[in-house]
């Protein structure tokens, strides 16, 4: 079974990247891309996904509201933070907003691919 991702992060270029990353896994499967937490919340709600690899700091929204709401409408839908992020006040905010597990953009994508399939 292949897991439908959605991934949210406001910066083209890393959604791309992260896009042809991922899509090399055989287990994931992309089926959409948000440029900020509304339109992640949005498409939460239209495609259904498994998962959310979700920016933190986005604009309209960010990724710790739209964990909010996702998770207050989906709660078994997997939300991974991927941000620049890394100190404590950060991790306990995404925590309390739901996140399921944090991961530092430049993280190998092995160990992204993993964490997403709750393999870490």
């Amino acid at each position: 079974m292949t897991l439908k991702l959605l991934l949210a992060d406001d910066v083209d270029e890393v959604r791309r990247d992260l896009h042809t990353l991922l899509s090399l896994s055989d287990e994931i499967e992309i089926i959409g891309e948000a440029a900020n937490g509304l339109e992640a919340v949005r498409l939460a709600e239209s495609l259904r996904p498994d998962a959310i690899l979700m920016d933190l700091e986005m604009p309209l929204m960010d990724g710790y509201e739209a964990t909010r709401r996702i998770k207050a409408s989906f709660p078994a839908c997997r939300v991974v933070a991927l941000t620049v992020h890394d100190y404590e006040s950060a991790r306990t905010k995404a925590i309390l907003a739901g996140v399921d597990a944090f991961l530092v953009k430049g993280a190998p994508v092995e160990t992204i691919v993993q964490t997403i399939l709750k393999k870490e």
